[in-house]
């Protein structure tokens, strides 16, 4: 008999009938977009929760990438890493912008900050670093090179929803922080995404960003686009919000069970909760090393047949990937490209049943 598929991630629902009692709000006021009242209520409650003061909605993660490049008028290169979602750097190419690549640290997922340093030019105007999987990255290490070469820095945190640094929300680093609220992240609106800002005057130019550019009904102060947040995605954040803390809760759950079961076989590095953060426990990425039996692609193709739907998240590169290969001119990342190839991300999410879990350790245990 054909196993139940068990996939990487599921997207966490409110009950239908909250979501529906919602909807039938959004029906009696007529207003369906356009800044409606469950927008608003939601940028408020989302800054109140994330411990931030200014932050813009939008109708995903990466429009929001878009508009953070343009509010802060970047121009020529910027310096980002190929260990991330292919978005990342489409924002960088959408907007005419040139992506410069550089490594991340050794032994882990975030970029290196020594080599930011090296890759600066005088046409560099910007670091676009990114929280992988929620760890935050050097920010002081960002911040003091952004200072000293006049660069802006905007930070991609789509991973890193209600993740803290130093007893502080890491979005408040930097510039500009860009959030993803996709149905595969730890808070969704079925598709969405947001921009917090350090203070009004940002914050309202964005909001133009993302409306046309308008600043009044006969007003347009610049070349935007249409990136808002319908009310119907609003009612779905509301709704998440008011369980975020049960559904991070969940994941930390199935988290630890993964590390209590994992710890020690031979080949396999689990991953560890940063210090000086407060986790989301957003994905669980396992490394395979050369003691396991088998190879991470092995495991991968294995694990699929037994119903398991891991997936390697990030592999390929960025830069392995036709629109940037061949702008590299043969560079190589040693230690991206060693996660890429050895990274494993096992399924997560709240409600993830144990005995789904069990599944997922056996298979992996099994070839010991």
């Amino acid at each position: 008999m054909q196993k139940k598929p068990i996939f990487v991630t599921r997207p966490a629902l409110p009950p239908l009938s909250e979501f529906m009692e919602k909807v039938a709000a959004i029906w009696a006021t007529g207003v369906i977009t356009n800044n409606g009242p469950l927008h608003q209520e939601l940028e408020r409650k989302l800054e109140e929760y994330l411990g931030v003061e200014h932050l813009s909605l939008f109708s995903n993660g990466t429009l929001a990438l878009l508009a953070a490049l343009r509010a802060l008028d970047i121009t020529g290169e910027v310096i980002t890493t190929p260990y991330s979602f292919v978005a990342t750097a489409h924002a960088v190419a959408w907007s005419g912008l040139t992506p410069v690549f550089v490594d991340t640290v050794p032994g882990g997922f975030n970029i290196d900050p020594t080599k930011i340093e090296e890759a600066i030019t005088e046409r560099t105007s910007a670091i676009l670093p990114v929280h992988c999987y929620g760890y935050p990255c050097d920010v002081e290490a960002i911040a003091a090179i952004a200072r000293k070469r006049s660069l802006k820095v905007i930070y991609d945190a789509a991973h890193a929803f209600a993740v803290s640094h130093d007893g502080q929300s890491v979005l408040n680093f930097g510039d500009l922080s860009v959030l993803s609220f996709h149905a595969t992240k730890v808070f969704n609106t079925f598709e969405g995404g947001a921009i917090v800002s350090p203070n009004a005057e940002m914050k309202a130019r964005i909001d133009s960003i993302k409306n046309f550019g308008f600043q009044d009904e006969v007003t347009v102060l610049e070349v935007g686009f249409n990136g808002k947040m319908s009310e119907i995605n609003a009612a779905m954040g509301l709704l998440q919000l008011n369980r975020i803390d049960e559904y991070i809760e969940g994941r930390r759950r199935v988290w630890n069970i993964y590390s209590e079961a994992l710890e020690g076989v031979p080949g396999i590095e689990v991953p560890r909760v940063p210090n000086l953060s407060t986790h989301n426990y957003s994905y669980y990425p396992i490394l395979i090393g050369d003691k396991y039996p088998e190879t991470r692609d092995e495991l991968y193709e294995r694990l699929k047949t037994e119903g398991v739907f891991a997936r390697r998240y990030f592999y390929p590169l960025i830069t392995d990937l036709n629109p940037y290969r061949e702008r590299l001119q043969d560079r190589t990342f040693v230690h991206a490209g060693d996660a890429a190839s050895r990274v494993l991300c096992l399924p997560l999410y709240p409600d993830l049943a144990s005995e789904d879990q069990a599944r997922v350790v056996e298979a992996i245990r099994k070839v010991m």
